[in-house]
């Protein structure tokens, strides 16, 4: 494409801009002049008719009809290299840490394509996230993309920063997308320490950044972990929410007359999510891990985002208000929770004693309600007598202090002896009367 295509301004509609004389493809990058050398930059999201549809990534304020709009790049790209460990950029690739300028030397698109089916490779690797719970019944995998389903205030974010500071990946992409803008430093200077920021590069897009600058911004945090994973690193992408670029996108979608479907949300917000997460994977030379964030409104499991979310991933990770509420850390339902490429990653007695401890925890679940008004009577059915007898121990390994972070080994040594103790206990439980008094005595 040519470098200098010049429109104008022609209507301003919302958050929608139309142009004249303006053939630019989707996804373009442009700078409107306006009066007093103000200038304002803006995407190209579609078409109508003759006119070329824009959405703002900066303040609008000052635009007005006829004013120039001239194309500042052709195709959705960002510089990389290197020099992006350990800084901090926006939706635009551009450092916003007072750290000075990078010297980037490879151009990337950032709306690059997923890795082909039979050039993935297979995962057979675990990755340690520190979080016993993680990774001794569910533990996750090289390469796999993970979902974590929480409400508001039950401990996602804690969960997610505990990840990123104490993994095992040679590379952390932390995406922050629609956040706080108070707790986007405390999570870079509070959960990362010095040694975690040297080797974390963070992409910051706030709630109150454009849309079209919060959809960016995702999509280049997977860039960026795309370069490294083509340097043969191992990358973990931690991108939190999913929910907030899927408002995002809805409100680019809206603003370019898409129909609304499902729940207001329009067809692209169904296009982007498989686009976006299908990037991350194994390849044949490094993998990029994903931990993908979502924020479930009204604690409903089951509702659009985090039911699309669930059809694409390679499993997910609920959080429990209820748990939180009683200070269990993390609030991780193990019996709505599944990786699903636990069984390639782990010996095969561990994937025993995890199922082995989940089930005594669906047993315990069904007659929790008994034990609690006292109406449980001991001795009906040893199974019921296990998961009651063990429960305690099974919630003591499953909590654990966000400042004492546990390594893979411990975790599985952890489990295994946990499991060894519920088969004791199982057989003084089934054991004839007779001989369970005699070993008493």
């Amino acid at each position: 494409m040519p470098l200098r295509i010049r429109g104008t301004v022609q209507g301003l509609a919302g958050l929608t801009l139309e142009a004249s004389d303006l053939p630019l493809p989707v996804g373009s990058l442009c700078r409107i002049h306006s009066f007093g050398d103000a200038t304002a930059l803006a995407e190209v999201i579609g078409f109508r008719q003759e006119r070329t549809l824009l959405m703002a990534m900066s303040p609008m304020a000052g635009v007005a009809r006829g004013d120039r709009v001239e194309n500042i790049a052709s195709a959705p790209r960002i510089w990389v290299s290197d020099e992006l460990l350990g800084r901090v950029v926006n939706g635009l690739g551009r450092p916003i840490d007072g750290k000075g300028p990078l010297r980037l030397s490879s151009p990337r698109r950032i709306d690059g394509k997923a890795l082909a089916p039979l050039d993935r490779s297979h995962i057979d690797q675990p990755i340690s996230t520190s979080i016993r719970a993680i990774d001794g019944l569910l533990t996750c995998g090289l390469g796999q993309r993970m979902g974590i389903f929480s409400g508001p205030g039950v401990g996602k974010s804690t969960l997610l920063s505990s990840i990123a500071r104490h993994t095992n990946a040679d590379v952390t992409v932390v995406a922050l997308i629609g956040e706080r803008g108070r707790e986007v430093k405390d999570f870079l200077h509070r959960t990362l320490d010095e040694a975690g920021r040297s080797r974390c590069v963070a992409v910051i897009s706030t709630s109150d950044d454009p849309a079209i600058l919060r959809v960016r911004a995702a999509k280049v945090a997977t860039t960026i972990a795309e370069y490294f994973r083509d340097q043969g690193k191992n990358v973990l992408l931690l991108l939190d929410s999913i929910t907030r670029l899927c408002q995002a996108q809805r409100q680019i979608g809206l603003s370019a007359m898409e129909p609304p479907t499902t729940k207001g949300y329009p067809p692209s917000m169904f296009a982007i999510l498989p686009e976006l997460l299908e990037r991350a994977g194994r390849g044949a030379t490094g993998s990029i891990t994903g931990f993908y964030t979502v924020l479930v409104e009204g604690d409903d499991f089951n509702e659009v985002i985090p039911d699309t979310v669930k059809g694409i991933t390679d499993g997910h990770i609920w959080l429990d208000r209820k748990l939180a509420s009683v200070g269990h850390f993390p609030a991780i339902d193990v019996l709505q929770s599944i990786s699903r490429v636990r069984g390639e990653v782990v010996a095969k007695e561990q994937e025993r004693a995890a199922r082995r401890i989940a089930a005594i925890l669906a047993t315990y679940r069904s007659i929790e309600d008994l034990v609690n008004i006292g109406a449980y009577v001991r001795g009906v059915n040893p199974d019921y007598d296990l998961a009651v007898q063990t429960h305690a121990q099974i919630i003591q390994y499953l909590r654990q202090d966000s400042g004492s972070p546990s390594t893979m080994e411990a975790s599985r040594r952890q489990l295994m002896e946990l499991a060894a103790w519920i088969d004791v206990k199982e057989k003084e439980i089934k054991a004839p009367p007779g001989k369970s008094a005699q070993r008493g005595s």
